[in-house]
């Protein structure tokens, strides 16, 4: 855990043993402002605080770029969905990005219920967040924005970006892939 206030002075002061950070740089040290965070425990309304107050202080040492580690996160209520969103509001005026990782299903079915994991960039490997950071220039003339129509209920839909999201009329997961082509769950 020294690691940790290595990357960040002073990360390690404060300690909450229902939510375990541990921060690491190596594996992204190709990516400019990249840093990964573990997440091991959960996220709930009494430990929240000390999540944001954590990674408020990651984003204040210049790290704007963000991956979530979240294999070993087995909670996220709503509040803890809030802290995320904050943290997306944060880094993104100042060029930077969120990636979650590895997200086991019954925190990913809290994202989808509340309508938040159209919102995030949401991977499977730590290879594939690395590849989003590097390509995650605006493109002239792209594929997204999209609008296109859900298969299911034939409502219009607009997508900015490639991931996966529930239709806003039937609740359909579906998926948009980077070319741009439609898939449901």
């Amino acid at each position: 855990m020294s690691n940790n206030n290595k990357l960040v002075p002073g990360f390690d002061d404060e300690k909450d043993d229902s939510l375990k950070i541990n921060l690491e740089r190596d594996m992204v040290n190709t990516i400019d402002n990249c840093i990964i965070l573990y997440l091991n425990g959960y996220i709930d309304t009494y430990n929240s605080s000390f999540f944001q107050k954590r990674v408020t202080k990651v984003v204040e040492a210049g790290f704007v770029n963000l991956i979530f580690n979240c294999g070993a996160l087995n909670y996220v209520s709503s509040t803890g969905i809030g802290s995320f969103t904050a943290f997306l509001k944060m880094v993104k005026p100042k060029g930077g990005d969120v990636v979650l990782l590895e997200i086991q299903p019954k925190v990913f079915e809290v994202f989808q219920l509340l309508g938040f994991s159209q919102f995030f960039n949401i991977k499977d490997s730590i290879e594939e967040a690395k590849q989003f950071f590097r390509r995650d220039v605006p493109t002239v003339g792209g594929i997204f924005p999209k609008i296109f129509t859900c298969p299911v209920c034939v409502k219009k839909l607009k997508a900015v970006k490639s991931g996966r999201f529930r239709c806003s009329e039937c609740k359909t997961i579906l998926a948009i892939d980077t070319q741009g082509q439609v898939f449901l769950g």
